[in-house]
């Protein structure tokens, strides 16, 4: 999850609830219009894969689809059901294909303010839950798998707490939301320090953000939003480094911290949205996660039926 530091120019005083596009002033407030019931679905897709001097040496390519319905709305929140279903991944590692598969049919509670910015998961026990069951599963069809105990266990201690299931299970519905709540001006860059929860358990890592308004399209009544993030390099580095010390796996093979190689994260996000009702209608999400002459690389896009 993201705790907000610095973001002086971003204020919810500021926002008004008639209209979200006024092409007169060049502002877009992006707010959440919806009303209690109201569904959308959209198309999912998540691609990974590692690039080492220019060469793509893996990829991984998940496709799954979204319910999204308004379960309950108030006077200063939405409680918002997401549903995941048919999931399909393009993969050789029969592991990871395996682990996709325990998030089918999973339903995600997600409330969110009156403006459509992300507060909570509702049920996160419950997702916790679904996920553990679907797990103890996973150790009976791959007992054949090298090491699958110690692998799964690794995979869901990150989904073990309500921060951890926050920052990680719902990746897409942080980028869904990601713009909400703020009055964006054209042309103008907002800048602000977050913090990024850090998944090794850690404190959390300093990150540099920039927000903008790209584009307004007047007449078909959406704008482009897009912001980038980039992590502390050495808070990154230190805390992968401390990492892989505690867990021995690598033996002598790691140098000392000075020859370790730094390590660097930025996440570039580009959102179209609808600005009568606040619905994302297309949105892209690219992470990229360098180390010396290795790139891995995520990419998530989701888009409207």
């Amino acid at each position: 999850m993201y705790k907000l530091l610095i973001f002086g120019t971003l204020s919810l005083l500021s926002l008004s609830l008639f209209g979200q596009i006024s092409a007169k002033d060049s502002t877009v407030q992006v707010i959440g219009y919806w009303s209690n019931q109201e569904t959308q679905s959209y198309n999912v897709a998540y691609e990974k894969f590692k690039i080492k001097r220019k060469d793509t040496i893996s990829r991984e390519l998940m496709k799954y689809e979204v319910d999204i319905k308004i379960i309950d709305s108030t006077e200063n929140s939405y409680t918002i059901d997401w549903f995941y279903k048919n999931y399909s991944i393009d993969t050789e590692n029969e592991l990871v294909r395996k682990l996709a598969s325990i998030a089918n049919d999973i339903s995600v509670k997600i409330k969110t303010d009156e403006y459509g910015a992300f507060i909570e998961i509702v049920n996160w026990k419950e997702v916790r839950d679904y996920l553990v069951k679907g797990t103890e599963k996973l150790k009976v069809e791959l007992k054949e798998v090298p090491n699958y105990k110690e692998i799964i266990a690794n995979v869901m201690s990150i989904y073990s707490t309500k921060e951890s299931i926050e920052a990680n299970a719902v990746k897409d519905a942080l980028q869904f939301y990601k713009f909400h709540g703020v009055k964006y001006n054209l042309g103008e860059e907002l800048e602000g320090v977050l913090e990024t929860s850090n998944n090794f358990g850690g404190e959390p890592f300093e990150t540099d953000v920039r927000f903008s308004l790209d584009e307004i399209n007047e007449i078909d009544g959406n704008s482009i939003l897009r912001s980038n993030e980039l992590i502390n390099s050495k808070q990154l580095t230190d805390a992968t480094y401390k990492h892989l010390k505690m867990l021995g796996t690598f033996g002598d093979k790691i140098p000392p911290r000075n020859e370790f190689p730094s390590l660097t994260n930025e996440t570039n996000t580009a959102s179209r949205i609808h600005g009568e009702s606040g619905w994302i209608i297309y949105s892209i999400e690219t992470k990229e996660i360098t180390a010396e002459e290795t790139t891995h690389i995520e990419e998530r896009v989701i888009e409207i039926k």
